[in-house]
């Protein structure tokens, strides 16, 4: 760790498991936790890209090991913090960033589309938070819980019914375990980046834009300030921090990152409330729904990017 850091940003003897990290932004997160002192276990279900991230963090004067396991199961989360504890003695911090697609519209969705997502991403948080979970307390000494969100879990998605429902499910799990679990110590937060990644790259109004800064030209500020979009190290530094004493106090909360942006997302809240005595009638309703509840209807979906040729 650089003496030039802020000591309450110092991870220097934490413990952190990065599910998903062997390339992108898993890669990105493992690395900003070990730039900080953190030891990390890289997590990817290929065992040489697991490997080789592992290796650039120690080439990097890092501390990290691999564990090559497909998230999803009790017993891959066990084998994930059990190889935490055997290599350096603890756990303090655990990011699930492991995720796969399987894009249909509703009526071409397979059930194997659906539950592969599902489990990776949703049953996959559960099982390796609950895991993390128990030895954190059982140590003691608090911990972090950083659950990757999307703004597809936010506000839905054409085509991800899903990983949508998947993402909404991590949001609805953060909040409920931040209650859960701050007796213990242990923040729960759920971030939702939005980064250029395999991902994202394929959105049209994005691509000339990656391809170009694979090219080595930077991003715009239309898109690092207007979109919020940037690399995946522009997203990693919320990882580092959230798992630091700085943010002691922050639990429960759904924090967007990217590019120059960072924000804080509302929780679903009632915006709008109607009052009929003795209840509601479903011709009360019809009669006063344009003028009263329903007068502002929500949007759905991500946004359209804001960009030339969107």
């Amino acid at each position: 760790m650089s003496s030039s850091l802020d000591p309450s940003l110092d991870l220097s003897g934490k413990v952190a498991v990065v599910t998903g990290s062997g390339r992108g932004l898993g890669l990105a997160y493992a690395r900003a936790l070990a730039a900080h002192g953190a030891s990390v276990v890289v997590n990817d279900v290929d065992e040489a890209v697991a490997g080789q991230a592992a290796q650039s963090l120690t080439e990097a004067g890092g501390t990290a090991v691999a564990e090559a396991v497909a998230v999803g199961t009790a017993e891959a989360a066990d084998r994930l913090v059990a190889r935490a504890v055997e290599e350096f003695g603890r756990l303090d911090v655990l990011v699930t960033n492991a995720g796969i697609l399987r894009d249909r519209v509703l009526w071409k969705m397979t059930d194997d589309d659906f539950d592969a997502v599902v489990t990776t991403h949703l049953k996959g948080t559960f099982t390796c938070a609950r895991a993390a979970a128990v030895r954190m307390r059982e140590q003691g000494e608090g911990g972090s819980l950083i659950l990757v969100g999307s703004p597809a879990g936010q506000r839905g998605n054409f085509g991800q019914t899903n990983y949508a429902a998947a993402k909404a499910g991590i949001a609805a799990m953060a909040r409920t375990w931040s209650m859960e679990l701050r007796r213990a110590g242990i923040t729960v937060n759920a971030i939702v980046p939005v980064a250029a990644t395999a991902m994202t790259e394929t959105i049209p109004a994005f691509a000339p834009y990656v391809e170009a800064m694979r090219g080595g030209e930077p991003l715009p500020d239309l898109l690092r300030k207007g979109e919020g979009f940037g690399t995946p190290e522009d997203c990693a530094a919320l990882v580092p921090f959230l798992a630091s004493g700085a943010a002691r106090d922050v639990t429960g909360q759904c924090i967007g990152i990217g590019g120059d942006k960072v924000a804080l997302w509302s929780h679903p809240q009632e915006i709008r409330t109607a009052y009929a005595d003795g209840g509601w009638s479903p011709e009360a309703l019809a009669a006063a729904w344009h003028t009263s509840v329903g007068a502002e209807p929500q949007t759905v979906g991500v946004p359209a990017p804001k960009v030339p040729g969107a």
